[in-house]
């Protein structure tokens, strides 16, 4: 066992082995005694988990039958079991989502912790001081898969804890570590909430909103209180400019914003699809007015605060990003750059440097990994993008598989126009490899060539911007591509 514990690669290898000779062979398992962990796991595997598997082939059919003929089809909890959610095996049942006065849970709280702690030492090691004033991104559909890992993760950064009602395990009250405990400043974070989460979680925005207001009360050294010290200095600024007492505090106090109510979204999608922004401005003011709504335990319906959220949009040094599964990736879905790059290019514009930005990997709940957000961009690029397996893959879906190669770039140019983290020979590799290798070209062209034509323009629109900025030859190639395309259009008319 001991050449195995070397090599990850080489415990997945044996693991795969041990699946497919214990579980799926069904030979005797007393063969591992000597390993009594691994054999505990095994059996756990084999009597649980495979024969939960092997029902829900059965649930699934017999649920959809029973459906259609008007039957009670018995309910069960949503989720995904990659994250640990075994209990939604087996599948086939009326699932529910979750229970939305147990968020956090006590495993998200475990998690959400861990990647705090990881987030602040990455930050304090590459930058040699803690973050300060964070800006997180929360969803909905990831608060119901996980449990609430964003706010926990967010809880945790700013010192405080769930406290869960025994039996029910729901979320009753929370509670401030000291910070004689916590050993290091609290951070101030500010929520930008998913019109879902919105509609879904109001409770946790109101019991985020307490704790933040809580702590903005606590008698605290400022050095080590960076929430309460930012409330009173813009308490006392708004003081200053004529506002009641009373107002200031709820206004300086505002750490969770969203959309107005029934709007969802963060505002950058129509600018980016249909090219209408000249200025990396003009993203951001998008992004201020589609969240500029203040959400809390006393507004719980939303109030207009374009105000307040642009003053925490000018202070935001570190913006967070988490990504609950490996099921999907930043470039395969819209509101990542929408809302993480949103934040990012707002927080630039607004405040004059580009703050640090974090991409979390929530995937393994065991051990969260904290990357730069051009670490996951890269990671992406070579692992996914550039990859022949998956290029090949596409290939196999026609029109849709080439709808994914162009959503992909889409993506991967929105991306720069809100962070400018896309570097020049990457541009270079996905035009040569999506657009310029003649196999794959002659797959857009038969299958999909207006994707083919929107490539070659989003690519030639990020040359024109200066995002790409020494196109050099590719320039020249992406326009005859587009000369192909009208010819293509015309011999067709």
């Amino acid at each position: 066992m001991a050449q195995y514990r070397r090599y990850p690669e080489r415990l997945e290898l044996l693991a795969l082995q041990w699946v497919e000779h214990y579980l799926l062979a069904n030979n005797d398992l007393a063969e591992l005694i000597e390993f009594p962990a691994t054999h505990a796991l095994l059996v756990y595997a084999q009597e649980t988990i495979y024969k939960a598997l092997q029902q829900s082939v059965d649930n699934e059919l017999n649920a959809i039958i029973e459906g259609l003929d008007g039957k009670f089809i018995e309910a069960g909890p949503s989720g995904a079991p990659t994250r640990g959610r075994l209990d939604t095996l087996p599948t086939g049942r009326n699932f529910y989502s979750v229970d939305n006065r147990a968020i956090p849970s006590k495993a998200a709280w475990v998690l959400g912790h861990q990647s705090a702690q990881a987030l602040i030492h990455r930050h304090l090691q590459e930058h040699g001081d803690y973050p300060k004033q964070l800006g997180l991104s929360v969803w909905g559909t990831a608060t119901m898969r996980t449990g609430g890992d964003d706010i926990a993760q967010a809880f945790a950064l700013m010192g405080v804890k769930p406290i869960w009602a025994e039996g029910s395990h729901r979320v009753v009250d929370f509670e401030i570590i000291p910070f004689q405990l916590l050993n290091r400043p609290r951070v101030d974070v500010t929520l930008r909430v998913s019109g879902f989460f919105r509609d879904a979680f109001a409770n946790v925005m109101a019991l985020f909103d307490a704790a933040v207001v809580a702590i903005s009360e606590l008698k605290e050294p400022s050095n080590n209180n960076l929430i309460q010290h930012n409330i009173q200095q813009r308490e006392a600024q708004l003081i200053a400019d004529g506002m009641n007492v009373t107002q200031a505090k709820r206004q300086a106090s505002y750490r969770v914003f969203g959309s107005k109510p029934g709007a969802y979204g963060a505002g950058l999608q129509g600018l980016i699809d249909e090219r209408c922004w000249e200025e990396k401005s003009d993203l951001a003011e998008a992004y201020l007015n589609w969240g500029g709504y203040a959400y809390g335990n006393s507004d719980k319906d939303g109030v207009q605060a374009k105000e307040a959220f642009l003053d925490r949009l000018s202070n935001i040094d570190v913006v967070v990003q988490n990504q609950d599964n490996r099921e999907h990736d930043l470039l395969d879905s819209d509101d990542y750059y929408q809302f993480q790059g949103g934040m990012s290019n707002a927080a630039q514009v607004y405040s004059g440097k580009a703050p640090t930005i974090y991409h979390s990997d929530h995937s393994n709940p065991s051990k969260p990994v904290i990357r730069t957000l051009k670490e996951e961009l890269n990671r992406v690029l070579r692992s996914r993008v550039l990859n022949p397996k998956w290029i090949e893959a596409m290939r196999e879906h026609g029109y849709k598989g080439a709808f994914e190669m162009g959503a992909t770039v889409d993506y991967l140019f929105a991306y720069d126009a809100t962070t400018d983290l896309i570097a020049d020979y990457q541009y270079q590799q996905v035009t040569d490899t999506l657009l310029m290798d003649p196999t794959n070209q002659q797959f857009l062209k038969d299958n999909n060539p207006q994707i083919m034509e929107e490539m070659a323009e989003r690519l030639m629109e990020a040359a024109q911007r200066g995002l790409w900025q020494a196109p050099d030859e590719y320039q020249e190639k992406l326009q005859d591509l587009l000369l192909q395309c009208d010819e293509m259009q015309e011999s067709k008319s």
